[in-house]
């Protein structure tokens, strides 16, 4: 073992944020073994981060931690699981100052200890190009609670939590758009996964997705997956007071650009209308908001306040 090398910046860096966990066989073996609690289903989920793509390198490594941690956690609300775990592949660019790594590591210990995780294996290498950041998270679910896309029923109300499009104005900020919100910059860095919601609306929503890509294009995943229409009223769709503000300053193409920015990470759930006194009285980590409706048909619609359909030119991130 070369010291300062792979080997011991696993043992040194990566060994202590197993926690000890048994599963994890304290990184001295191929993979890890984990025990799937009775009566459960495992959940995995995976994302990959890009430097220069899903994150500012010259936001830091504590950024970096934070949105790659909390994309996926976001992926396990959105299917309404507990975390268990997770498993990192860290491609690290040649040359890379050291304190930045390690400082990516701290955080990363800070953010699984937020979430309730605990790294259980994975991989580190090198690469000539950037930063590449990959988590599979393990979350569970009682057998058959799992929420997904494709159980929308005509007839169901549409909800969303939290507000949408703060990310999007975020961003901008810091990329040093005029007029764009510096208040929201934490809502791109440091986004909220809304895992208190999936967790309680097991059993009650029909479908759910969480909002990476943008309100619209991820409404479309659930449209399309569930085998119907879903109709969106633009009034009606939650914006927090300095979103409000910019897009009452007139922007042009502004409504749009909130509906398709992404990066929100809130969730977009379907109920039937039957539920929605009970989906008012829960205590979660969000406000909740209806927005729409579930109808027959393909696609999504975007209203205006006069119930007619408003033009959105672009729906939502695509990395194609």
């Amino acid at each position: 073992m070369v010291s300062g090398g792979e080997f011991d910046f696993i043992r040194t860096r990566l060994g202590p944020l197993t926690r000890n966990h048994a599963a994890a066989l304290g990184l001295r073996d191929d993979a890890a073994v984990l025990d799937v609690p009775a009566g459960q289903q495992l959940v995995l989920a995976c994302d990959t981060l890009v430097a220069g793509v899903h994150f500012r390198v010259d936001d830091g490594a504590a950024v970096a931690a934070a949105r790659a941690m909390r994309s996926n956690v976001s992926d396990l609300a959105a299917m309404g699981a507990q975390p268990l775990g997770y498993l990192s592949a860290l491609s690290w660019p040649r040359g890379i100052d050291p304190r930045w790594r390690d400082e990516f590591v701290a955080a990363l210990a800070d953010e699984q200890d937020r979430f309730g995780l605990v790294l259980l294996g994975g991989d580190t290498t090198s690469t000539p190009g950037p930063m590449t950041v990959t988590l599979t998270l393990l979350g569970c679910v009682t057998d058959g609670t799992s929420l997904l896309r494709s159980g929308a029923i005509a007839g169901d109300d549409v909800w969303v939590t939290g507000t949408i499009g703060d990310a999007v104005l975020g961003l901008a900020s810091l990329e040093g758009e005029t007029g764009a919100p510096a208040e929201l910059v934490s809502r791109y860095t440091h986004p909220t996964p809304r895992l208190a919601a999936g967790l309680a609306l097991r059993g009650i929503a029909t479908s759910a997705i969480d909002i990476s890509d943008g309100l619209l294009a991820d409404a479309a995943h659930i449209a399309e997956t569930s085998g119907l229409a879903l109709e969106i009223s633009a009034d009606r769709v939650p914006l927090s007071v300095p979103a409000r503000a910019w897009l009452d300053a007139g922007e042009e193409g502004g409504l749009g650009r909130l509906l398709s920015g992404g990066d929100d990470y809130e969730l977009l759930f379907t109920a039937p209308a039957s539920r929605r006194a009970e989906i008012e009285s829960l205590s979660l980590d969000a406000p909740v908001t209806r927005i729409g409706r579930a109808v027959a048909g393909e696609g999504v619609t975007c209203l205006g306040p006069d119930g007619q359909p408003v033009k959105i030119d672009r729906a939502g991130f695509t990395h194609f």
